[in-house]
């Protein structure tokens, strides 16, 4: 059989109507093969699937009023949804997980809770939120699947994930907790593809839009793909599309790529 080449993204649109445009340039230029969004900020009715059909691409979404909304694109093949919530909490009706197969491969869309502001509920949640997580993976990891955890976690892993600063000392997605979560993956087998392609130096694929955090490249990393061992194998090449993020109207996330050879 022949090898093939498959191009997965993750990208927090921020806002999937405002910035669809801003989308579907990003789409024609790049040509990802699986594409993995979040905060569509999009209820289920109001998401386009209509106009990302007429790009080439089929969708599964969960979208929610005004906010979080998570979606997984493929092009030339429909992707069969397996999940729209993460296990653990029947209680939870956040549109913060989504997963579906893809061409025999398993994709999730993750957007993690923020956490902030910190303490609090909302950071009680997120770390709530993470043990689901955790959970789920593991049960993922124990199934032998071939699998693909992309999304926006809401965490910078370790202080080289984020430009040198004090001022944020407090902000949730720097917490040793939020680390400490994000670290307790890594063990149950999968891979940090970025950090392994690129092992040193900074990786940003956010930057605020306050106090010219973009201008000055005051960024940090907080979008990730984690891979079962079968997808690591795989891993060719992956990058930051930067130039999507200097665009008029952009989400403050850069869309994050990632090549498997299969």
């Amino acid at each position: 059989m022949a090898a093939r080449s498959v191009k997965v993204a993750t990208f927090n649109i921020n806002d999937i109507n405002k910035r669809f445009q801003n989308l579907a340039a990003w789409l024609s230029k790049a040509e990802p093969d699986v594409v993995c969004l979040q905060e569509l900020k999009a209820e289920q009715e109001a998401f386009p699937a209509d106009k990302l059909q007429a790009l080439g691409y089929q969708a599964v979404w969960h979208g929610e009023r005004s906010w979080n909304g998570v979606a997984i694109l493929a092009r030339h093949h429909v992707p069969v949804l397996t999940r729209s919530s993460l296990p653990g909490d029947p209680n939870d009706g956040q549109a913060r997980y989504i997963e579906a197969a893809v061409n025999g491969i398993l994709f999730t869309s993750i957007y993690l809770p923020n956490g902030n502001p910190q303490p609090g509920p909302k950071f009680d949640y997120k770390l709530a939120w993470f043990e689901r997580l955790i959970k789920h993976a593991a049960d993922l990891m124990q199934a032998g699947l071939p699998v693909v955890l992309a999304g926006d976690y809401n965490v910078v892993p370790t202080p080289q994930d984020i430009y040198p600063t004090r001022s944020l000392d407090k902000n949730a997605l720097i917490q040793p907790e939020s680390r400490q979560a994000f670290a307790r993956l890594l063990p149950q087998g999968w891979t940090d593809a970025m950090r392994k392609l690129c092992p040193t130096g900074p990786l940003w694929t956010f930057w605020d839009y306050k106090f010219e955090r973009w201008q000055k490249d005051k960024g940090m990393r907080l979008d990730h793909f984690l891979l079962s061992p079968k997808m690591s194998k795989c891993l060719a090449a992956g990058g930051v599309d930067r130039w999507v993020r200097a665009e008029a109207n952009a989400s403050d996330h850069a869309p994050v790529w990632i090549m498997l050879n299969l």
